[in-house]
């Protein structure tokens, strides 16, 4: 199985029936799409967290980050001696850290990386003024290197997610993205406003968009209410317009009445809808209460799967094989309505096919929902479903 997925230098576009146009989606989402990109696809821990490495130690003028989860593990520790050695080298290093995500991390860290010159901020930090805004999340993953390259996806900086564990050998499964040219400068803007928003001195570096292949990109990242009601009208209109089938890979699943109700209403006219969820879950709470609609989807005609052998941490949305989208949203509350998200969409067949690819590999590595056996579950199964499904909202 290869660990990663190369974007194709060739435009695959769809045929002139095709239900996904350029034109509607960028007036769904009211934002325009990026071309001229060359696009790879992550899907490894420890190649991804490779080319991460390999492309900030050629970095020349600037580095950007921006994590949900820093952790100063042997990854996150390996990262920051490369950072501080970037930083001697003349390389400004900026460093957003979200505050709550990244709360086990001790400020000594964050300290000795800004002696050695580096530029650090946390962004949604608690208040006493207003203590339930620090639900709030930013919940982005994003490198920004010299302004014409960009990684985002699902990956945090730590030692799951590369494949460093005491008690597991295989890194948790997880996507990201490697993007070379012009969305890689929408990209840097979308970082730099984040950046200032957070207390961070303006950065001066205007990086020139430059064409690397041939992929259109459209950068889908949310930061406020309006932002994430943009992402959920587009997440809909994907759903609601598809006429084929229907990926769905979330590693959170608590869905609102309005997602059950769409993906119904998919089957209903015709579409193959396929969900994967993880076999285990890092949040138990969250894995129960999804599992709780779990009945109604399987009666509706969605298939449902579980993978199985490592934790499933990857949000990928496949429509149509034409239509992308790969990024940190989940299919949850706290992604949809609270949190600031990272994602990008591509509108193209030969990038779709390779997401597919993905997919069907992962279906490999899972076990299928069978809704009779799935009405044939333990009682303390269903008991804990209702009682954190009570919660949904805030999981």
């Amino acid at each position: 199985m290869l660990s990663y997925l190369q974007g194709s230098f060739r435009i695959h576009h769809t045929g002139e029936n095709t239900t996904f146009t350029r034109a509607d989606i960028e007036r769904i989402y009211g934002s325009p799409f990026s071309d001229g990109n060359r696009v790879e696809l992550l899907w490894k821990g420890k190649e991804a967290f490779k080319s991460i490495f390999d492309s900030i130690k050629a970095a020349r003028q600037f580095i950007c980050l921006e994590f949900y989860i820093y952790r100063n593990d042997e990854t996150g520790t390996e990262l920051g001696e490369l950072l501080k050695q970037k930083a001697s080298e003349g390389v400004s290093v900026y460093l957003l850290y979200d505050h709550l995500g990244s709360f086990g991390t001790p400020r000594r860290f964050w300290k000795d990386l800004r002696s050695a010159g580096i530029q650090v901020r946390a962004s949604h930090p608690f208040k006493w003024s207003s203590p339930r805004s620090y639900m709030h999340r930013d919940h982005k993953k994003l490198i920004i290197v010299d302004g014409n390259l960009a990684f985002t996806g699902g990956l945090n900086i730590a030692d799951e997610y590369r494949g460093i564990h005491l008690r597991r050998k295989e890194a948790w499964r997880d996507t990201g993205i490697m993007i070379r040219g012009p969305a890689s400068v929408a990209l840097f803007d979308t970082f730099k406003k984040a950046w200032t928003k957070w207390g961070g001195k303006p950065i001066n570096y205007t990086p020139k968009p430059k064409t690397e292949g041939t992929l259109p990109v459209i950068p889908i990242f949310a930061h406020s209410g309006k932002g994430r009601r943009r992402m959920r009208r587009l997440l809909y209109y994907s759903i609601n317009h598809a006429k084929k089938d229907i990926c769905l890979t979330t590693a959170y699943f608590t869905p609102s009445k309005r997602m059950i109700e769409t993906l119904e209403a998919a089957v209903k006219r015709g579409v193959s809808v396929k969900l994967l969820v993880p076999g285990e879950s890092d949040v138990p709470a969250a894995y129960y209460a999804g599992r709780a609609f779990f009945t109604r989807l399987l009666k509706a005609g969605v298939e449902i799967y579980n993978y199985i052998g490592q934790v499933l941490h990857a949000k990928t949305y496949i429509f149509d094989c034409s239509w992308s989208i790969v990024g940190s949203a989940n299919l949850d509350f706290q992604s949809l309505r609270w949190n600031d998200e990272g994602n990008v969409g591509i509108l193209d067949e030969g990038f779709a096919k390779q997401m597919k690819e993905m997919f069907n590999e992962d279906l490999k590595h899972s076990i299928k929902i069978k809704e009779e056996d799935w009405l044939k579950r333990p009682i303390s199964e269903k008991i804990k479903e209702k009682f954190f499904s009570l919660f949904r909202r805030r999981l």
